[in-house]
């Protein structure tokens, strides 16, 4: 939830200067390294350097789904031709909701569960 709020609040900024598909690729990026980082640690309790990469590697491969997901969503709306920067956040905070439990489950797949 944390990430779905942080990924729309970046869009936002980063909307105000650059086009929406730049935007969104950046705000995703970010939030979906941090995403990673936190599953690994407060989810899964996963601490140190073993596996890292292994980890971030899903969380990419996430990331490239949400990526195309969300982009896909924000095709649509240009097509459509919906111009308001509120619907592209609504329909891009779901497409992320999305896109941030896929990337729990890989992770889920992955790691072992914490406890």
């Amino acid at each position: 939830m944390l990430s779905t709020l942080a990924y729309s609040v970046l869009y936002l900024i980063l909307r105000s200067f650059m086009n929406s598909f730049a935007a969104n690729t950046l705000a995703l990026l970010i939030t979906a390294v941090a995403n990673t980082a936190a599953n690994r640690r407060v989810t899964f309790g996963v601490r140190g350097n073993a596996g890292l990469a292994g980890d971030h590697a899903v969380g990419l491969l996430a990331f490239a789904v949400g990526l195309a997901l969300t982009n896909g969503s924000l095709a649509v709306i240009h097509w459509a031709g919906v111009d308001a920067h509120w619907v592209e956040v609504v329909v891009l905070t779901v497409a992320n909701a999305i896109s941030t439990v896929l990337r729990f489950i890989a992770l889920r797949m992955r790691l072992p569960k914490a406890g």
